[in-house]
């Protein structure tokens, strides 16, 4: 009623005349002020107009609040994605080629278009085997929290699901101490994580893979993983019935993806049902990074006799496999997971933490990005997969490495035979700058450079024994104990204590031999899970028992290729884009509640030429896989007839030379080497199609290699 109703408001009373004006004594007889005179309605001097107008302004500026700037961006960004989204769905289909064949000129035709003009056909069924986070994972079961989200993708496809939920803050109390937290992402790391000490699904939750070709065609809409490879193969006569997407909930160890889901049985079935439908033509498996290492244990577990096995007997991969074409592989590990499991840290997020300090680490609203990440990666025991395997013989020690004497500079030539490594004057290359690619973590830029007589080292190891006689006398107390933020954050740094995490420092280098220990040091449960399921080490004797056992299947330094002498191997990876390698690290400023050990983005090399960029040494690979880990298995651990490889199976290196899009409408590229963009590289495509339509790897021309992987094998001094 009171919007109905208004109350007339009183009228202010006149201004009563002053009485000194009254009289006109301060006008003259035009009725002008007199100068010099004084009234009421004088202007008030400049510097009170100009203080109130400074007052006025802070007013102003006080109504827009940091809420308001939040909204503002948010609502900018919204506005130009929807204006984009129309833009691109109104335009005709055609219209990006059109743009960019006027740019750059006709762009040649995709590989199936190609291949189908030559005539070939669909004839041995493909078999996708995606690696780690490319696949869908949905969600069956879970807390009220992420009620509504059943069969919903909690990774990959939109994500969109996950934050239909209304975010809000509530508070949780964690050993008597209340704190508060954010209900969506916080809900997302509990059921994205997998139990501390089985490894497998926590009390109440059930997250599962995608099945189909839709569970890694895409991972999130427009940034394609296996569609482009799947389209093309449809081109010259593939279908669903012809292709298989072995899905797999890549989080878990490789044989408990079986003791869970059995997925590994699931995968023999579709084998051999695939075989068997198409006319008793063998697949050719293509396998994308980690899914590698998955495929590489699945050969060895399908011919095990049960229960540990699938009882396939051993030539069932001799009667049902034509082809491995592995992409990516990571088959010696890779140096980017020791800094993703030590201190969850890559070289962009190494990066991002120069340009804004203390951001990712910030304790805002409860959400400590690197912790909580930190606390959900260490639960998946497949990461452990990734780690480096064959110690300092592969991967060098403090003095050597068999990358000695890499130049940090693309090149565009071809080398063929790159056992003889020259320029393009035929003068052998000249290194300027050693790079000692052993020490993979170094505590400073003048240990990682200084000459290992120069470097003093105190056993870590023996202060872990040391501790143990004298309780926290050396790890010290538990640094969580005074910040109760700390305790609703699970990372084994806040039982390590003060003096083992400055005993990890004083070790100042570790390489690919001691890299364990150290991991074993700073994440005993994490490890302690992770030797029940892997190994890393170089078999003296493959006959011994003892590697009939899972753990070894995964490592190609620790178990033999199946008996197939038919069957071929293809190790096809980029080449050309700089790749971590190794690291150097410092102590965190502040390490209480901080993960205590970072990357040092302040070491740099001294010229642009220099391997040393953001605290991280870079060497040949794809972006993710060093050349040495993807080629040296098919470039000399398996060639001809070896230990690892007895029966003789046929292995290929094949390398594509990196070569970014030219412009923004080529997306992503047709030429690129990068770890995922790869699979839409024209020239791998045709590889694949051709592999699948029956040729062999002599066919395709043997080998194709642009880097200096036969070289740098010959380094390696291993018994074959």
């Amino acid at each position: 009623m009171s919007l109905l109703r208004r109350r007339k408001q009183p009228q202010p009373p006149p201004e009563q005349p002053n009485e000194d004006s009254s009289n006109g004594s301060d006008l003259d007889e035009k009725g002008k002020k007199k100068p010099g005179s004084s009234s009421s309605s004088a202007a008030p001097p400049p510097e009170a107009a100009a203080a109130a107008a400074k007052e006025a302004t802070k007013r102003t500026r006080a109504r827009w609040s940091c809420v308001d700037s939040c909204c503002w961006l948010v609502g900018c960004v919204c506005s130009a994605w929807w204006l984009l989204l129309f833009l691109y769905n109104a335009m005709p289909a055609s219209f990006p080629q059109y743009v960019t064949e006027a740019i750059t000129g006709p762009l040649p035709d995709p590989p199936g278009v190609k291949l189908q003009k030559e005539g070939l056909r669909a004839k041995h069924p493909v078999v996708f085997v995606p690696g780690i986070v490319t696949g869908g994972l949905e969600l069956w079961e879970g807390h009220q929290c992420a009620e509504g989200l059943f069969r919903k993708r909690l990774w990959g496809g939109t994500f969109g699901d996950v934050y239909k939920s209304n975010f809000h803050c509530f508070d949780v109390f964690v050993d008597g101490y209340k704190t508060t937290m954010i209900y969506g992402p916080l809900c997302w790391v509990e059921h994205m994580s997998l139990d501390n000490e089985t490894g497998l699904d926590k009390p109440g939750i059930r997250v599962r893979p995608v099945t189909g070709l839709v569970a890694a065609d895409y991972f999130v809409p427009g940034y394609f993983v296996w569609a482009v490879l799947i389209a093309n193969l449809a081109r010259i006569g593939y279908e669903e019935k012809t292709m298989y997407m072995a899905a797999y909930d890549w989080r878990l160890s490789f044989q408990n993806t079986e003791v869970r889901d059995q997925t590994l049985s699931r995968i023999k079935s579709n084998i051999e049902l695939l075989v068997a439908t198409n006319g008793g033509n063998r697949v050719v498996v293509i396998p994308h990074s980690m899914g590698v290492l998955y495929f590489l244990h699945f050969m060895k577990w399908v011919e095990a006799p049960p229960p540990m096995g699938g009882g396939g007997g051993p030539n069932w991969c001799a009667k049902h496999i034509k082809s491995v074409m592995n992409i990516g592989g990571p088959f010696l590990g890779v140096p980017k997971a020791v800094a993703g499991l030590f201190s969850s840290e890559a070289k962009d997020v190494a990066v991002a933490r120069a340009i804004a300090p203390e951001v990712l680490d910030s304790d805002f609203l409860g959400l400590q990005t690197l912790r909580h990440l930190m606390r959900m990666t260490r639960t998946w025991d497949s990461t452990m997969s990734m780690i480096p395997k064959g110690g300092d013989t592969i991967w060098g020690d403090l003095d050597w490495s068999p990358e000695d004497g890499f130049e940090c500079k693309a090149k565009n030539q071809k080398i063929n035979d790159s056992e003889v490594s020259k320029d393009a004057n035929g003068k052998n290359e000249v290194h300027p700058e050693p790079v000692k690619y052993g020490r993979i973590v170094s505590f400073g830029k003048d240990v990682a450079e200084a000459p290992s007589s120069e470097i003093e080292q105190i056993e870590f190891r023996l202060v872990q024994l040391f501790h143990i006689y004298l309780q926290d006398a050396v790890k010290g107390n538990n640094i969580a104990h005074s910040n109760t933020s700390c305790r609703d954050i699970w990372t084994e740094y806040h039982e390590l204590g003060w003096g083992g995490i400055k005993a990890v420092a004083d070790y100042k280098v570790y390489t690919a031999g001691s890299i364990i220990d150290l991991l074993r040091f700073v994440a005993p449960r994490m490890m302690q899970r992770g030797s029940v399921h892997f190994s890393y080490g170089i078999a003296d004797n493959l006959d011994d028992p003892k590697y009939g056992h899972y753990k070894y299947w995964s490592n190609p330094l620790e178990t033999k290729l199946p008996n197939a002498p038919e069957m071929e191997i293809f190790s096809m990876y980029g080449v050309g884009i700089p790749t971590e390698r190794a690291y150097v690290y410092k102590l965190a400023p502040q390490a209480e509640c901080y993960i205590p050990f970072q990357i040092d983005a302040s070491a740099e090399g001294g010229d642009e030429n220099s391997c040393l960029k953001g605290g991280v040494y870079l060497s040949n690979g794809d972006e993710t896989v060093p050349v040495l880990s993807a080629g040296y298995m098919c470039a000399k651990g398996w060639r001809g007839k070896t230990r690892f490889n007895p029966s003789g199976s046929k292995t290929y290196v094949r390398e594509y030379s990196h070569s970014p899009p030219s412009n923004l409408l080529e997306g992503r590229g047709t030429q690129s080497g990068a770890h995922v963009d790869i699979m839409g590289n024209f020239a791998l495509i045709e590889d694949i199609i051709r592999i699948a339509a029956g040729a062999t790897g002599e066919e395709l021309g043997g080998d194709q290699v642009y880097s200096d992987i036969f070289k740098w094998s010959d380094k390696i001094k291993l018994k074959l």
